[in-house]
């Protein structure tokens, strides 16, 4: 109960510019001794209150410790305050709450609705593993989980996390693989047997998570470019799942989708198989022989039907 009082006495001053002792004690229903004694533990936490003398006096906190309210718009606050309240909802972080406590001590009230909700509890299915991630990159640890990669192999790692990586409609964890001796990134739906172990680590150098994740590497096939022809009725699908390649609509309701610089073609024939007949590879041919490939595969198990 006095933490939560200490926390709010702390937001009020920062909200207004004096607050006597005693309009403190009537808010809070203590003594104005309780509030003295309040205002020493805020003191000694960090946060700089000062006493202002005379009839209108009363305590604040110092003009240089708060945020000027022109540097951010109302909607920018708001904005800010959605993104941080999401995150808490995901990794329970006392930090980030202080700070969306902050931010709502300079929001200014327009009378509309929010612009934006964003709803990151939609992961609940491992959100232990994105906490326990979340906690070892913090402090330091090392972690040790069962991953399966591109091939189906299931393989042991230790990994040193360095962060996590939300990418359109999927969780990574980024990090230094012991295993491999170099910074990989892995799926979190493909980890389990998660563990974090005592074990703290230094970096070894610095790597751009975004160059890992661009999904460019030698190892894998590269195709210069796919034409695929989808019909009408898949249209919704392929909107939602190849969102950022280029696409060409038709009178007759179809669609052409044309991926430049297509990479990890065993991904883009298991997404294809999945639109059955309502999608058509044109070009390349490569492609299309793989396809074709795996189809008459599928086909053999089904013989004896």
């Amino acid at each position: 109960m006095k933490l939560e009082r200490l926390m709010s006495i702390t937001y009020m001053l920062l909200n207004t510019e004096v607050v006597s002792a005693s309009e403190l004690a009537e808010r809070f229903g203590v003594s104005q001794r309780t509030i003295y004694r309040d205002i020493e533990a805020i003191c000694a936490a960090g946060i700089p209150v000062v006493s202002h003398q005379g009839a209108n006096g009363g305590y604040g906190i110092m003009n240089e410790y708060k945020m000027d309210k022109s540097l951010l718009s109302s909607d920018d606050i708001a904005s800010l305050i959605t993104l941080l309240s999401s995150t808490t909802t995901v990794f329970q972080d006392e930090r980030t709450h202080h700070t969306i406590e902050r931010l709502k001590t300079v929001q200014r009230d327009t009378g509309r609705p929010p612009s934006l909700t964003l709803d990151l509890g939609s992961w609940r299915a491992y959100i232990s593993h994105l906490r326990m991630l979340h906690a070892a990159i913090n402090a330091g640890q090392l972690v040790r989980f069962r991953y399966v990669n591109a091939k189906g192999e299931r393989q042991a790692r230790t990994v040193e996390p360095v962060s996590l990586v939300l990418k359109f409609d999927a969780w990574y964890l980024y990090g230094y693989c012991r295993s491999r001796s170099d910074y990989r990134v892995f799926k979190l739906t493909r980890i389990s047997e998660l563990d974090v172990l005592p074990e703290l680590f230094e970096r070894h150098r610095d790597v751009h998570t975004e160059e890992v994740l661009s999904g460019r590497s030698s190892s894998q096939e590269q195709v210069e470019h796919a034409v695929i022809r989808f019909t009408g009725g898949s249209l919704a699908r392929v909107l939602d799942e190849f969102y950022l390649d280029e696409k060409t609509f038709h009178a007759d309701g179809s669609l052409t989708l044309t991926l430049f610089n297509a990479i990890d073609t065993d991904w883009l024939i298991e997404k294809l198989l999945g639109f059955g007949e309502e999608a058509v590879v044109l070009e390349p041919p490569s492609l299309r022989r793989r396809m074709k490939k795996k189809i008459e595969n599928m086909l053999v198990r089904y013989e004896e039907v």
